[in-house]
């Protein structure tokens, strides 16, 4: 079972107000409610704000820049198998994650799923299966003030090794029994267990919230 909304509703809250005040501000017309808008954003700001560490600002920045109508952001993870292992790489916290990040605005996502891998590992993949497509916040931890939507893509890898590069240290291939301390707000045991039996079936169908 992936994991349960926090026990505190004030996330839920600010995160709908924002969505709703984003998209009052993409749709109205009128000067008077652009300014309500804008403030019911301020607000769902601040709430985060009074909730959490961060200040006011930082939260403006991440939460109050978007434009058009509030969609969830992408970020896919790839799942790359050699003998019955998956491969990891090591961030700079020193935890372990599959590779991967935010989809670019100029490519899809099954080429961002191979991007994350040559840059992240050091690997040319071909994209073969989507495993699942995911509601973050009913999977890992912590709850972000954003929307994600999480796509998981089971890659083949055909050649490359692993190149330093600014944001992991290293990378190898792990067992489901051996696996390392993994980043769980990028992907849990669970979802690398997801993995596993998808690279394991003949056939599979892709699961999605």
């Amino acid at each position: 079972m992936g994991a349960q909304s926090p026990a505190s509703p004030w996330l839920d809250w600010a995160v709908e107000l924002q969505a709703l005040a984003q998209a009052g501000l993409y749709y109205s017309k009128d000067t008077f409610d652009v300014e309500r808008f804008r403030r019911v954003r301020d607000i769902a700001a601040e709430m985060l704000a009074h909730q959490s560490d961060l200040p006011l600002e930082k939260v403006k920045e991440l939460f109050c820049c978007e434009t058009g109508y509030q969609t969830p952001k992408l970020d896919t993870r790839a799942a790359v198998f050699r003998d019955g292992r998956i491969l990891l790489v090591r961030e700079n916290s020193g935890r372990w994650s599959l590779p991967g990040g935010w989809v670019d605005v100029n490519v899809s996502v099954l080429e961002n799923a191979a991007k994350e891998v040559r840059e992240e590992a050091g690997l040319e993949v071909i994209p073969r299966r989507v495993i699942a497509v995911q509601d973050r916040e009913k999977h890992n931890r912590p709850a972000y003030a954003w929307k994600i939507c999480k796509i998981f893509v089971l890659c083949e890898a055909v050649g490359g090794e692993f190149r330093p590069n600014s944001e992991t240290t290293a990378s190898g291939y792990f067992s489901l029994e051996g696996l390392p301390p993994l980043a769980e707000e990028k992907n849990t045991e669970e979802q690398v267990r997801m993995c596993f039996e998808a690279s394991r079936a003949e056939t599979w169908e892709t699961l999605f919230d």
